[in-house]
């Protein structure tokens, strides 16, 4: 009696063990992903103001030309100076530029030295500046933005910049003070 119950769980196994196989392969890879996706989610996630806000990048797989600095001088080569830094000068192959979160515009104008700008006005005291446009701005002040909404495409409109080609010049401001947008942004291993 005992020998047809061991052969009735392995007749089980022979029957149904390709099945129970894959789908103990399936959840795992199921698992996998929805594990990877909650990390990456909480990435792009960052505290302002107590608040957890979505924060994207201002362009697809950016590479940064000049960092932020606030206390090392950096040679500004068109103007023939060394200088504080305070934003991020970055190209990308696309040259798409984004709105780094929700907001609202509250500028798109131009400035001699930083080109053609397009200014956003998020919640709890944060703005992000978008320097050295196209001229062709795809937003104008009022419109709400969403975060990744095109903005429009860099340029070659900032005079302080021209040694450093087609760029986008970003700043940000935390109630109106300059912050290191590397402290929102992942820029990490661009």
């Amino acid at each position: 009696m005992n020998i047809k119950k061991n052969n009735r769980f392995v007749e089980f196994f022979k029957r149904f063990g390709v099945y129970i196989g894959v789908g103990v392969v399936v959840l795992a890879v199921t698992l996998t992903f929805a594990i990877t996706a909650i990390v990456n989610s909480n990435r792009d996630v960052v505290d302002v103001g107590g608040n957890n806000v979505k924060v994207s990048l201002p362009m697809d797989t950016p590479t940064i030309v000049k960092d932020f600095s606030s206390t090392a001088l950096q040679e500004n080569t068109t103007l023939n100076q060394w200088e504080a830094h305070l934003a991020i000068d970055m190209t990308s192959e696309s040259n798409k530029v984004y709105s780094i979160m929700d907001g609202t515009v509250t500028k798109v104008e131009y400035d001699y030295l930083i080109g053609n700008m397009v200014e956003v006005t998020h919640k709890d005291g944060l703005v992000s500046y978008y320097c050295s446009l196209d001229k062709d701005a795809l937003v104008k002040v009022g419109d709400s933005v969403k975060s990744g909404d095109q903005l429009g495409t860099t340029g070659l409109s900032a005079s302080a910049e021209t040694d450093l080609k087609q760029h986008l010049h970003f700043y940000m401001t935390l109630n109106g003070e300059e912050v290191d947008p590397n402290n929102y942004l992942d820029l990490q291993n661009k």
